[in-house]
């Protein structure tokens, strides 16, 4: 029976997958989530044994990394695994690692080696820092790319020191960047028919992240500093507690403000010196956001999420994870989604949050277990049965 394909949309592409941990892996989701042919790499070890780094197989974390893939097992520190490896990259369209940067040219799996067997292939690392470089050797990992890339001199409250994001941010996002880029090169392949070694790092992502508060510096020098949950020019914006819970209020803008100040029943506040324009309200933001706590705290938050929305002011209540998921519109959209196994296992996952008419993503197959598919995957890549016989028996694969 064919492996059921995610979606349509790339389904013409193979993808070795040889990431491990998180910024890999969710590079590589991205690919298989749309229907890429993606064959996930288990390191098999000279006595059989295989890694299993990122967190137990079974685990939340893993199966979410892992959805519609499917897996062998190659020892890639053997010779043989080494021809076997540069078998399936002669046909693959796409390889994707993030290992230290010298680990795959100790391999004999670099860009530049498998280039002169495939020059169509499309090749993705990740890196903590960069391929090259004085930092190129360090290990990379999120929280330190955290520190490093700026995010957590401006996240948390004033003056408590710095603070990390409460997700692998950096992980995620070079993940993201690197799908990207694969998928532009992948683009510009069909026109130069050649393919190109894509690069990105922790660090650079999470550069690439601050967006404004990176611009402020650059363009004038200002250097941007924790504002807990006060958005940092937007005033009022921020966290207030109401009679049961808290909301966010968002104001963007003098009309917004004067619809927020009619809202919460404290029109004055709109022409009050303090308050009447924005540099003002930057100037005096402690003491209007105690006013208007002083109003929000006597109702409850689905009054003022309701109240607030209708008159045109954006806000939002402020969620446990349990609870965002009962919302009616995240029920909606339709996120949470169940993945089809034999075991009947209970595995629901986080779906793509883009939606395309004609070749949506979905959950097509639960994340493979340890070289699950070795034998079917060499097949199809022109392997005989005597031959995989005798790569099992060397314990190559």
């Amino acid at each position: 029976m064919p492996f059921p394909r995610a979606s349509q949309a790339l389904s013409r592409f193979t993808v070795l997958d040889l990431t491990r941990v998180r910024s890999g892996p969710t590079c590589v989701r991205q690919l298989a989530d749309w229907g890429a042919n993606v064959i996930k790499i288990d390191a098999l070890l000279e006595d059989g044994g295989g890694e299993q780094p990122g967190g137990p197989r079974g685990g939340s974390d893993f199966q979410n990394l892992h959805r519609n893939k499917r897996a062998m097992t190659l020892n890639l520190k053997d010779p043989g695994g080494l021809a076997v490896f540069k078998r399936l990259a002669e046909q693959a369209d796409v390889v994707v690692e993030n290992f230290r940067p010298d680990v795959k040219t100790k391999l004999g799996i670099d860009y530049e080696s498998l280039r002169r067997i495939n020059p169509r292939i499309v090749y993705g690392s990740i890196s903590g820092f960069g391929q090259d470089g004085p930092y190129h050797k360090r290990p990379g990992f999120d929280q330190i790319a955290q520190g490093m890339g700026g995010l957590m001199s401006v996240t948390g409250a004033p003056g408590g020191g710095p603070m990390r994001v409460g997700i692998p941010v950096a992980d995620l996002t070079a993940g993201l960047f690197c799908a990207i880029g694969i998928l532009t090169a992948l683009l510009e392949r069909d026109v130069s028919g050649e393919g190109q070694w894509v690069q990105t790092s922790l660090l650079q992502a999470q550069i690439f992240m601050l967006d404004f508060q990176a611009a402020r510096w650059l363009m004038e020098k200002e250097v941007a500093k924790q504002a807990g949950n006060n958005h940092p020019t937007s005033i009022p914006t921020g966290v207030f507690k109401t009679s049961d819970g808290y909301i966010n209020i968002a104001t963007t803008g003098g009309r917004i403000w004067e619809r927020c100040a009619q809202a919460i029943g404290a029109p004055e506040l709109i022409s009050h010196p303090d308050y009447a324009t924005a540099p003002a309200r930057s100037k005096n933001r402690d003491a209007l956001n105690a006013k208007i706590n002083t109003l929000t705290e006597k109702k409850s938050t689905g009054t003022w999420v309701e109240e607030l929305n209708a008159a045109g002011v954006p806000c939002g209540p402020i969620y446990s994870i349990d609870q965002m998921f009962d919302d009616a519109q995240v029920k909606h959209l339709g996120i949470a989604q169940h993945v089809p196994n034999d075991e009947n296992r209970h595995i629901q996952l986080v779906g793509q949050p883009v939606t395309l008419s004609r070749t949506p993503s979905r959950m097509a197959a639960r994340p493979p277990e340890f070289g699950e598919q070795t034998e079917e995957v060499l097949a199809e890549f022109g392997f005989g049965q005597d031959e995989i016989a005798e790569l099992r028996q060397r314990k190559v694969v």
